[in-house]
């Protein structure tokens, strides 16, 4: 009995799980003679792997992991001139290499994102929170902004809006846009239907990230919504007579839901 003979042999089951791969991969090592099992359980005919065949292995899934097809894998292993310790040692400079390569990839996309990070961070500029609008339409706002409402409560509002993370505000935008299109959609029923009531309450909600909404500024700003030229045309842009939907809507709102 020589030596391969007296060595601990192992299932194609506990072969799979014990270097990771799945059986039908072994099935298909041994039909292209890429990895014969060393001997078979004469009881049953069953493959049975030795110490040589995981070393093979071992070997195979090196090359795999630096994309050699099998064929070039079987044509380097079948070499008998081919020395295993060299190939060991091959494969340790490539993972190096692969390492090293990984790390560099791992530095470059912290530091992206780093960046990216301190970028969302950075103060909302007016250009940001009036996306669409030239410079003088900006100034135009905020000069009718300070001119109509109280200072103190304008000021905690911009340092609201400004303590928002550009991540946030894109998000506080995109809802109001999501409800304006909702309610676009339902004008075809009555501005007290519970569905356009919904979206109504989803827009109250909406306005609570800027300053608080009882029944009274709800209704006000219902009511800049229809008479105030450029907020006019931004909701009419969604579906023609918008503005004046939703002043109805949110005039039921506030006479029904909310509380001075």
């Amino acid at each position: 009995m020589n030596d391969r003979e007296n060595q601990k042999t192992y299932s194609i089951g506990e072969l799979a799980e014990l270097a990771g791969v799945s059986i039908r991969t072994l099935h298909h090592y041994d039909q292209i003679v890429l990895l014969n099992p060393g001997s078979r359980d004469p009881s049953n005919g069953y493959r049975r792997y030795d110490f040589d065949d995981l070393l093979r292995l071992q070997q195979i899934l090196f090359f795999r992991e630096l994309d050699f097809p099998l064929k070039q894998i079987k044509r380097i292993l079948d070499n008998p001139t081919v020395d295993r310790l060299a190939l060991l040692q091959q494969h340790h400079e490539h993972l190096g290499l692969r390492i090293a390569s990984l790390r560099s990839l791992q530095a470059t996309i912290e530091k992206t994102r780093y960046k990216l990070q301190a970028e969302d961070e950075m103060p909302l500029t007016d250009q940001e929170l009036y996306a669409g609008f030239n410079q003088t339409t900006i100034d135009r706002y905020n000069r009718e902004v300070r001119a109509t409402y109280d200072p103190d409560t304008i000021a905690a509002v911009d340092r609201k809006v400004r303590s928002l993370s550009k991540a946030q505000w894109k998000a506080i935008q995109a809802e109001g846009q999501a409800i304006a299109q909702g309610l676009a959609d339902l004008m075809d029923r009555q501005p007290n239907d519970p569905a356009v009531q919904v979206l109504i309450t989803r827009q109250h909600d909406w306005i609570k990230n800027f300053y608080p909404a009882p029944a009274s500024v709800f209704r006000g700003l219902g009511e800049l919504y229809a008479t105030h030229q450029e907020f006019r045309a931004y909701y009419d842009r969604f579906a023609a007579g918008l503005a004046d939907f939703m002043k109805q809507a949110m005039d039921h709102f506030a006479d029904t839901a909310l509380q001075e």
